[in-house]
């Protein structure tokens, strides 16, 4: 049955790639439209959501090295980085934290409950990290995959129009946005602009998920403890 399920997944995922490709629609964006399509197969073939998370599991697992796989374009543009290495702390660590501040603020806004929140948290980081950084902070992995998810679609979708409405025309300004702000897709969209864009944005995403690990082990424990003693 595993193999069954990864060639499902791929198959689905493919077409759902040629679809957003040929028409550009946002809900035929790959993300959007395979999850549906598989947890309709699933539902129909009264396969449970479990079973199908085992039997597909290498599939996550290759998250991980897909991520890793990232470091390649930075490597060879280590000498432009080296350039603009301040500039790139500064607005990858900054990306970070209005990221939380953000979530928190809403999450708080619309009177969501704490794991609710704590799993929305680490949604600006790409998905191996984020699910770390959610059991990190007591969050739900699950309901955070599904932000990231979320995040990164909408990011990909609206990036390019921000970019284009802002005149953003710097190789490492269009790079490090997208990579903040869509992380996985947000670099795949990168790719399009040119090799340039495409290094910073991997190097945003893998940033930003590093800075948040570190914001994970402090400053969002501590946002949480003020939340429940302060403002409950």
């Amino acid at each position: 049955m595993m193999i069954l399920f990864t060639v499902i997944t791929f198959v689905i995922y493919r077409l759902s790639k040629k679809a957003y490709a040929k028409w550009s629609l946002f809900f035929f964006h790959p993300l959007l439209i395979a999850p549906i399509l598989l947890i309709a197969l699933i539902s129909v073939t009264h396969v449970s959501a479990n079973q199908y998370l085992e039997d597909s599991k290498w599939l996550t697992h290759l998250l991980g090295p897909a991520t890793v796989a990232f470091a390649v374009p930075i490597y060879k543009n280590l000498s432009v980085i080296k350039k603009y290495v301040g500039t790139i702390v500064i607005s990858i660590t900054s990306g970070t934290l209005v990221a939380i501040f953000s979530t928190f603020g809403l999450s708080k806004l619309f009177h969501l409950k704490y794991d609710f929140i704590t799993s929305m948290l680490p949604r600006s980081i790409t998905t191996p990290i984020a699910i770390e950084v959610s059991k990190e902070i007591g969050g739900l992995p699950t309901l955070t995959t599904v932000f990231v998810i979320i995040t990164g679609i909408i990011g990909g979708v609206v990036g390019p129009s921000v970019i284009k409405g802002l005149s953003i025309k710097t190789p490492i300004a269009r790079g490090l946005a997208l990579g903040m702000g869509a992380h996985g897709v947000g670099t795949n969209k990168a790719f399009e602009y040119g090799k340039q864009e495409a290094t910073f944005s991997s190097l945003a995403m893998i940033f930003a998920a590093l800075i948040t690990l570190i914001w994970g082990a402090f400053l969002i424990p501590s946002l949480m403890n003020f939340n429940i003693h302060h403002l409950f």
